[in-house]
């Protein structure tokens, strides 16, 4: 069984699976960034390098998976295998940025993937409007995301709202991070903690 939190660039994944993990004694996996080859390419130049980035994650993903289906402890993931195929490759798709034939190949891989792994026992999606991805991102200081546009947030959160909609792989708690911080507010934390531990139960 394993747990996976699905959201936008700045959403808050990272430091959520980070606290959830320590919280309960999971064990956490998380989005390789610092040691991607392709990330600050594609951030310079979206349409030659947006096929390699999302092959690279989509493998990356599918290797965790792999991997934590064997392990005896509870793993929680930052970031799903499916964001990939249903927010990002589809953005880039619709933006120009990928290519028909390279989208088409792209989605065959991560069908014939997602085939032989198991869905997640609980998806928890972190829903944030564009002005927090931009103050997140802001805040945390990666030189290669001060690049990305609002208008690209923006149709990730669309996209991301759609998926969630139709999302039927198994249990799915939304969190609302507009007027949350974990980070700084106990309750805030709790809170969350409460809602997973109920999902879960439930």
């Amino acid at each position: 069984m394993y747990i996976a939190i699905a959201g936008n660039i700045g959403s808050g994944k990272t430091t959520l699976t980070t606290k959830l993990a320590e919280h309960f004694n999971w064990e956490p996996r998380f989005e390789s960034t610092e040691d991607n080859p392709y990330l600050k390419d594609f951030y310079g130049d979206m349409p030659r390098w947006s096929f390699h980035l999302q092959v690279y994650f989509l493998n990356s993903r599918f290797r965790q998976v792999e991997d934590l289906v064997n392990r005896k402890q509870l793993v929680i993931q930052d970031r799903s295998i499916y964001e990939d195929a249903h927010v990002f490759s589809k953005a880039l798709h619709a933006g120009g940025e990928l290519c028909d034939r390279d989208y088409g190949n792209f989605i065959h891989l991560f069908d014939s993937m997602v085939s032989y792994m198991p869905a997640p026992e609980l998806l928890i999606y972190l829903k944030a409007d564009t002005d927090k991805l931009v103050s997140q991102i802001k805040k945390r200081g990666r030189d290669y995301e001060q690049s990305i546009s609002e208008s690209y947030l923006a149709s990730l959160n669309t996209l991301y709202n759609d998926w969630i909609g139709q999302y039927s792989h198994g249990k799915l708690l939304v969190i609302d991070m507009n007027d949350r911080d974990f980070v700084n507010n106990q309750d805030d934390l709790e809170s969350i903690i409460k809602q997973v531990e109920n999902k879960l139960n439930n």
